[in-house]
């Protein structure tokens, strides 16, 4: 198992194929210039220590020694073994909204861009617990399954946005429902579905899904986004806001922060509800409420021990450099004598 640390290096290996076309340039240039000079068989004969290959092989360890600095650069790294770690924590489940309602911007900079900031938070502060991502409007979508990687979930979490589900609207009741699939059954670990939502739900099923999921063990928060005097929902092109969502009416539609569903939702498992709008607020509550969920041990596998390996690549690249330097572009007394590549008359 190996990965490369420095992709980007890899670029400068382009530099190679450019010193070989320089190389044969140069060449056909001094052949050339030769030709327009003097004789060619009078030239070998002035200048006899002269060797058609070393230039040759100059090149080759000059462009080994380039390519081995290069990859030294990228760091290449080797994982040695299989290892399994095991860790203390609960199971947690983030269900955020990506319905068109949580582009309203009565929240700085909108309720979706809140709702991620607060995400991020929260996985800052955990410690070995596993996560998971859902995203859901009118239907639900897996985002992320259970993972110890948080670098992993917040790249997933800044690709959310409204285009990634077709089905407008908003359905809490299927991101519940999805949320139960994410958990193992027979997997004693306690669970936790954070759900983070302006609460603007277009069916009457979540208190019922929410009912089912206590019953599989996972207690439900509810963040709500928002205010309740609500906003207009932006259209934009092009990242400016050309005009604002209207009803059939031709009526700005104003949408509003629902609390009294989420606590609904959240009160059905146990649970509780809180104001996103405040972070330190969120924070603050996710925090007392996990250190009052008890942690339970669990064990995931990894490769460990990658070690670093550029150390040979720069001192084999800076060994071939230094021996360029030794080499002459004259004959090799014994290479000469063996008459390897014909150099004799």
């Amino acid at each position: 198992m190996y990965e490369l640390e420095e992709k980007w290096y890899f670029y400068f290996l382009l530099v190679i194929p450019a010193i070989t076309l320089l190389f044969l340039y140069v060449q056909f240039w001094k052949r050339k210039k030769q030709r327009e000079f003097g004789d060619l068989d009078l030239i070998k004969k002035l200048s006899p220590e002269k060797s058609v290959f070393k230039p040759v092989l100059k090149l080759v360890v000059v462009l080994l020694g380039l390519a081995c600095l290069i990859i030294g650069l990228v760091n290449p790294k080797i994982g040695t073994k299989m290892e399994t770690v095991k860790r203390e924590g609960i199971d947690i489940v983030f269900a955020i909204d990506v319905s068109k309602s949580m582009l309203a911007e009565d929240v700085a900079p909108s309720r979706l861009e809140k709702s991620k900031q607060l995400v991020s938070q929260i996985i800052n502060q955990l410690g070995s617990d596993r996560i998971g991502i859902i995203a859901y409007s009118g239907s639900a979508f897996p985002v992320l399954p259970i993972t110890s990687d948080y670098s992993v979930a917040k790249m997933f979490l800044q690709g959310m946005n409204p285009g990634i589900i077709s089905a407008q609207g908003t359905s809490i009741d299927q991101a519940i429902t999805l949320a139960t699939t994410f958990v193992d059954k027979k997997d004693k670990t306690n669970k936790l579905l954070i759900i983070i939502t302006d609460g603007e739900d277009h069916s009457n099923e979540a208190v019922a899904a929410a009912e089912e999921a206590k019953k599989l063990g996972i207690k439900i928060i509810t963040v709500g986004v928002g205010t309740e005097k609500g906003g207009p929902i932006p259209l934009k092109e092009n990242g400016v806001t050309s005009s604002f969502k209207r009803d059939g009416n031709g009526e700005v539609v104003i949408t509003k922060r629902n609390a009294e569903v989420l606590k609904n939702i959240a009160k059905a498992t146990g649970g509780g509800y809180v104001d996103g709008d405040s972070t330190k607020a969120v924070l603050d509550y996710v925090k007392n409420a996990l250190d009052n969920i008890q942690k339970t041990e669990f064990e995931s596998t990894q490769m460990a021990d990658f070690k670093s390996q550029f150390q040979w690549f720069l001192g084999f690249g800076f060994f071939l450099l230094f021996l360029d330097v030794f080499l002459l572009e004259k004959r090799t007394k014994w290479v000469k004598k063996m008459n390897l590549f014909n150099e004799k008359e």
